[in-house]
């Protein structure tokens, strides 16, 4: 992995956009990211172009199980889309600003709508595993930390110096996921909540968990709010949606432990309703 980068300027944000442009026909409109082990999303679009990370000007690399590291240009339902199979995490040694660069790729590339998924762990008792929640709202942990994509000078074409973020996640496009759920009969699993990032890679203590629940989160992971964050600032419209693929531990008596097989274990049981959602949705964009 390359050394931890703390900023970009114009030009390099360009020059991928631009290396991007010349080898694609189509200007995407809409962007996928894809969590642990929903990278077969990726695999909905049709008239497929893939690029791999390491080719890519500027870009970081994947280094988790579970994220393939491929950037994939097709179309869905006669959108153009590209989806990321594999995002970057703050625990694998990149900034913030790493993290986030391709999201001000795509909105040079002309994107209009992204779609973060996550697998997280479920806080609220309510909620159970391969539980979809779409997320209405977040807690930065990270940006409490001073861990925030928007810090140091701003560029004003990208966006303003201080973007609001009560309306991170666009609530028409709840709506529309909340249609397309109930048209393929998958409501009874889909949910709505607070999503909370922290930095990982340790899973959460009990502690932890239970703070986390008194602050009114109804999942926990590691990546998606700086994504997020970035999105916003550029305009981008967003939609965000967790995939519960373990309950977090809330008792000391319990013998149970989060691990990152169960979490890529109901990923693989999910990832057909998720497809069907997400492509379901992209046809009412």
């Amino acid at each position: 992995m390359s050394a931890m980068k703390h900023s970009y300027t114009y030009d390099d944000y360009k020059e991928t956009a631009n290396w991007l442009l010349t080898r694609i026909e189509r200007h995407p409109t809409v962007a996928i990211i894809c969590g642990s082990g929903l990278g077969g999303l990726a695999d909905l679009l049709e008239k497929k172009k893939t690029f791999p990370y390491e080719e890519i000007p500027n870009f970081p690399r994947s280094t988790v199980q579970g994220h393939a590291g491929q950037l994939v240009f097709g179309e869905l339902n006669g959108k153009q889309c590209i989806c990321m199979k594999g995002r970057f995490h703050f625990y694998e040694g990149y900034s913030v600003t790493q993290l986030t660069f391709p999201v001000r790729v795509f909105c040079l590339l002309g994107v209009e709508t992204l779609i973060v998924t996550n697998a997280a762990g479920g806080l609220n008792p309510e909620f159970h595993v391969g539980d979809i929640m779409v997320i209405k709202d977040h807690i930065n942990m990270l940006g409490f930390a001073g861990q925030n994509p928007l810090c140091g000078p701003n560029d004003e074409r990208f966006g303003v110096r201080f973007p609001s973020m009560s309306d991170a996640y666009d609530r028409d496009l709840w709506r529309l996921a909340q249609d397309a759920a109930r048209e393929q009969g998958s409501s009874a699993f889909l949910q709505q909540g607070v999503y909370c990032v922290l930095a990982g890679p340790c899973f959460e203590t009990v502690a932890e968990c239970r703070l986390l629940q008194k602050l009114g989160a109804d999942a926990v992971g590691m990546s998606t709010v700086p994504e997020v964050l970035v999105a916003r600032h550029c305009g981008l419209r967003v939609l965000g949606l967790s995939l519960i693929t373990n309950m977090a531990v809330m008792d000391y008596c319990s013998t149970k432990c989060a691990n990152h097989e169960e979490v890529l274990e109901t990923t693989h049981m999910r990832t057909q309703d998720l497809q069907k959602l997400v492509s379901s949705l992209i046809v009412k964009l």
